[in-house]
């Protein structure tokens, strides 16, 4: 895995990511200055990209890149960090990618403002770029972010998450936004109706292997600068596919015991007996065998393109998300 660095794999557009990276920040801009000091700490912080990545390589393995895919990829990206800043808001959380969140210093009000200012300025620069098909596939993508967020909340107060509705969530809560990116950078640059429909699929596909290596890091990932702390899940009381595949190879006494544990909240010692349940139940094995089979199909959808740089680049990032430890 030596040379499986997101950095490798953004090669091919090593010069389109900084374009759009000013075309970014230029986007953000506002003339009230409140609005612009916190863009301006919003664009500090350096997260992985990954999104703008998607966009700008389904866009090249498919055709050129061009004005289209950077709005497609602004439009992706504004809406992502508008989502980012309402969950801090709505987790109540304090820290993003080791930076103060932007509720913990401004406080929920201006949060929850900026969010809204993030989201809008997406949707006027795809009205003023005439991206109409853009717009109507991102409004289901937020439709869907949404209410798989809502259904999780629904189903954890129950603790009653079977693997149907685990997938159901995750189709919904994170592969929605990566179908998105790569359908949108294929629309712009090729007519091709069937390197749109590949590359959704690709990104769908993609978007669950991801979420579930997520939910594995939970239950056995270091807790690095920026990564999540181990057992963040369990504390949440968040049901997972290793934990959803555990609790169905137990009798029902050992299963309700552990979901005792969970609702009993995040003391240590119950997070550590959750983890050590899991694996013993090999949940860990489990989950790592679904998501390689969504990798796989991953790789399938990249079949009817033409060899070229970005159909390799694409094709190792599904290997980087697998093989990623944090």
């Amino acid at each position: 895995m030596n040379n499986v660095s997101l950095t490798n794999i953004s090669k091919p557009i090593k010069i389109e990511l900084s374009e759009f990276s000013e075309v970014f920040s230029e986007s953000m801009k506002s003339k009230v200055g409140l609005v612009d000091l916190v863009t301006k700490y919003i664009l500090k912080q350096k997260g992985k990209k990954i999104r703008p990545l998607l966009v700008l390589l389904s866009s090249k393995i498919a055709g050129e890149v061009n004005e289209r895919t950077y709005r497609g990829a602004v439009l992706v990206e504004l809406l992502h960090t508008a989502t980012l800043v309402h969950d801090d808001v709505v987790d109540n959380a304090d820290k993003r990618r080791g930076f103060p969140s932007i509720n913990a210093i401004w406080k929920n009000k201006i949060a929850v403002l900026m969010g809204d200012y993030l989201l809008s300025r997406g949707l006027m620069i795809a009205v003023a770029g005439k991206d109409f098909d853009f717009l109507k596939i991102m409004t289901d993508t937020v439709k869907r972010m949404s209410e798989g967020e809502l259904l999780q909340i629904q189903k954890t107060r129950k603790l009653d998450i079977n693997e149907e509705t685990y997938f159901k969530i995750i189709a919904d809560k994170t592969a929605s936004l990566f179908e998105t990116c790569c359908e949108i950078g294929a629309r712009s640059a090729s007519d091709n109706a069937e390197f749109h429909i590949a590359m959704r699929k690709y990104g769908e596909y993609l978007g669950i292997a991801f979420q579930i290596k997520d939910d594995i890091l939970d239950y056995e990932g270091s807790a690095k600068l920026f990564g999540k702390p181990i057992g963040g899940d369990i504390k949440e009381k968040k049901i997972t596919l290793p934990l959803i595949y555990s609790l169905a190879q137990s009798t029902k006494d050992e299963a309700s015991k552990i979901k005792k544990l969970i609702k009993s909240g995040s003391k240590k010692d119950s997070v550590s007996e959750v983890i050590n349940f899991v694996h013993a139940k090999k949940g860990i094995a489990y989950a790592e065998r679904i998501a390689k089979e969504y990798a796989e199909k991953a790789k399938r959808c990249l079949e009817p393109f033409p060899e070229n740089a970005s159909k390799t680049s694409l094709s190792t990032l599904i290997d980087f998300v697998i093989e990623r430890k944090q």
